[in-house]
C-alpha cells in the first residue's frame, strides 16, 4: 500500500472516530454540558483559526481583520434569522427593525418546519461568509498593496472601524444598534458544529493541495521568484484575502450560534489576537495543529483551569491564591513554555498523517550512517 493510501486511511479513520465520539457525547450529555460547550466554541476557533492560517501560514500575509469578518457573519446570521413575531421584541427601539423576514421561515413554507428551519439557518450563514468575502474585497484593493506590518495595522484598523460602526444609532434598524440581537435558531447539539466545520476545512484543505494552493506557497517563500514563474501575486494575494475572510464570516455565524445572542463588544481585536495565538501555538502552516491548538486552548481555558478562579482546583483549596484572573496567569504561563520549547509550534508544518511517514527518518540515519 501507497503513502499517500495509507494517509488517507489514517485521517478517514481519525475523522470518523471523532465525529462518532461527538454523536455519543451529543447523546448522553444535556446541551447545556460543559463537555458539549468546549466542543462547540472549539470547533468554531477552529474553523476561523485554519481561516487565518489559509492567509498567515500558506500566503504570508499578515492580516489582524479577523474579528472584522466575523463580526459581519455573525450580524448577518442573526439579522437573516430572528422570527418576524419576535422581532418587535428584539428590534423595540427600532420599531420591528428595517427586516420584515426570516430565512428559516421562508424555507420552512416550502421544506417543511425542520429541514426548512435548517436550511435557512444554512443559507444564513453563507450569506455573512459571502458579506464578509465582499467586504474583503473591497478593502483588499487598497490594503493589500502594504506588507508585513503595515498590512496587519491596516486590517486592525478596520476591524475596530467595522465594530464601532455596527453600534452606531443610525444603522439599529438593521443591526440593533449598540443592542444585543437574540432569539434566532441555534444548533443545541456539537455535532453540527463539527459537520459544518469539517466540511468547511475540508474545503480548505483541498485548496492548498490545488494549483492555487502551490501559487500561495510560492509567494510566501518568494514573491520576487512567484511572479518570474508566472503567477500574478495581486490576483493570489487577493483570492487568498476573500476566501479566508469568507470563512471567518461562517465561523462568525457559527460563532453567533454558540453565544445565542450577538453584540459588537466581544469582536474586539482582542478575539483575533486569540486566533492568532492558536495559529502560532498549533503551527503556522499546519493545518492540523490550528485544529489540535484550538481545542487544547479552549479546553484549557474552560474546563480544564476553571478552577483556578473560583478558589478551589484539583482538591486544593486557596481561595487567597485561586481568584478571579488566576486562570489567565496560569494559562500565559503554560503558553510561554509552549512558545519556547516548540520555536515552530505543536505541529511545525507538518500535518498529523506525516507521522504515518517513517522516510524522514530514515533519510537521516542513512546521512548519519554516511
Amino acid at each position: 500500500m501507497t503513502s499517500t493510501k495509507k494517509k488517507t486511511i489514517f485521517t478517514a479513520a481519525v475523522l470518523l472516530i471523532l465525529l462518532a465520539a461527538c454523536v455519543v457525547v451529543d447523546l448522553t450529555l444535556p446541551g447545556y454540558h460543559i463537555v458539549v460547550t468546549v466542543i462547540k466554541k472549539a470547533t468554531v476557533y477552529s474553523l476561523v483559526a485554519v481561516s487565518m492560517n489559509l492567509l498567515n501560514g500558506f500566503t504570508g500575509l499578515f492580516s489582524l481583520g479577523q474579528a472584522g469578518f466575523m463580526l459581519l457573519g455573525a450580524y448577518a446570521y442573526g439579522v437573516l434569522t430572528i422570527p418576524v413575531a419576535k422581532r418587535a421584541s428584539v428590534y423595540q427601539y427600532f420599531d420591528g427593525g428595517a427586516i420584515k423576514f426570516s430565512l428559516p421561515e421562508i424555507f420552512s413554507g416550502a421544506l417543511g418546519d425542520t429541514v426548512g428551519t435548517v436550511a435557512g439557518m444554512l443559507a444564513a450563514l453563507l450569506v455573512g461568509g459571502i458579506l464578509a468575502a465582499l467586504m474583503a474585497y473591497l478593502i483588499g484593493l487598497p490594503v493589500l498593496r502594504l506588507k508585513s506590518d503595515y498590512l496587519a495595522i491596516a486590517t486592525l484598523g478596520f476591524a475596530e472601524i467595522l465594530r464601532a460602526f455596527f453600534q452606531w444609532n443610525t444603522l439599529g434598524p438593521i443591526t440593533n444598534g449598540s443592542n444585543l440581537l437574540k432569539s434566532y435558531p441555534t444548533f443545541s447539539h456539537a455535532t453540527p458544529y463539527v459537520i459544518l466545520a469539517g466540511l468547511m476545512i475540508a474545503f480548505i484543505v483541498l485548496l492548498i493541495n490545488s494549483t492555487y494552493g502551490r501559487a500561495f506557497k510560492a509567494i510566501r517563500d518568494d514573491e520576487v521568484a512567484a511572479e518570474a514563474m508566472g503567477i500574478n501575486l495581486s490576483k493570489h494575494k487577493r483570492m487568498a484575502f476573500i476566501i479566508s475572510s469568507f470563512f471567518a464570516g461562517i465561523g462568525g455565524g457559527m460563532m453567533a450560534m454558540y453565544m445565542g445572542t450577538i453584540a459588537a463588544a466581544p469582536f474586539k481585536s482582542t478575539l483575533t489576537y486569540e486566533i492568532l495565538l492558536i495559529v502560532v501555538i498549533g503551527g503556522i502552516g499546519s493545518i492540523t495543529g490550528s485544529i489540535l491548538a484550538s481545542f487544547l486552548y479552549i479546553f484549557s481555558s474552560e474546563w480544564l483551569l476553571r478552577g483556578l478562579d473560583s478558589g478551589k482546583f484539583l482538591g486544593i483549596s486557596a481561595p487567597a491564591i485561586f481568584k478571579n484572573g488566576f486562570r489567565m496567569v496560569v494559562l500565559s504561563v503554560v503558553i510561554m513554555c509552549i512558545v519556547l520549547f516548540f520555536r515552530r509550534g505543536l505541529m511545525g508544518d507538518k500535518e498529523l498523517p506525516d507521522l504515518l511517514d517513517r522516510r524522514p527518518k530514515k533519510r537521516k540515519k542513512e546521512a548519519a550512517g554516511k
